[in-house]
């Protein structure tokens, strides 16, 4: 399956795993009779002003910062079985946390129906010789924006 295929075949997974529709209703795209609708309905237009307008995904909510600017850290070798936004090139590799972008949802949680888990959001620098080897020019570098689950001490 193509990356859009998985992720539509897991979209229909966590649907019915949630119980958020029946394989009828999957099949058939429509709703089954005497089911709960979402009130008021998702209208086509309401549907493009939510796309253009966004979901915020900041929260203002305490959370201690693990990691200062300026610090090295380690992005964690780690292999979930369910999705992540930590790039497998940049795992167990280390850079500098070049900025604090706040406190987020964590999507890794968030996408399984497990909690948005806010935690600080920070761009690592990477240099390209740490992430791919010798054959990566010396000057080129890469930022990965990572959550403080993704992280350690380096």
């Amino acid at each position: 399956m193509s990356y859009y295929e998985k992720w539509a075949a897991r979209m229909v997974v966590q649907l019915r795993k949630y119980n958020l529709a029946t394989r009828e209703e999957i099949e058939s795209g429509k709703p089954s009779p005497g089911s709960p609708r979402q009130t008021p309905p998702l209208t086509a237009d309401a549907a493009l002003t939510l796309i253009r307008r966004g979901a915020p995904a900041s929260r203002d909510v305490p959370a201690t910062a693990r990691f200062q600017i300026g610090q090295s850290v380690r992005a964690r070798n780690i292999n979930p079985t369910g999705p992540t936004r930590l790039p497998r090139y940049a795992r167990g590799k280390t850079g500098t946390v070049e900025r604090d972008h706040g406190v987020f949802v964590f999507p890794d949680t968030n996408g399984l129906f497990l909690g948005e888990k806010p935690q600080h959001l920070y761009s690592v620098r990477f240099s390209a010789r740490e992430l791919w080897g010798e054959q990566a020019a010396p000057q080129d570098t890469v930022y990965i924006d990572m959550w403080d689950d993704y992280l350690e001490a380096a």
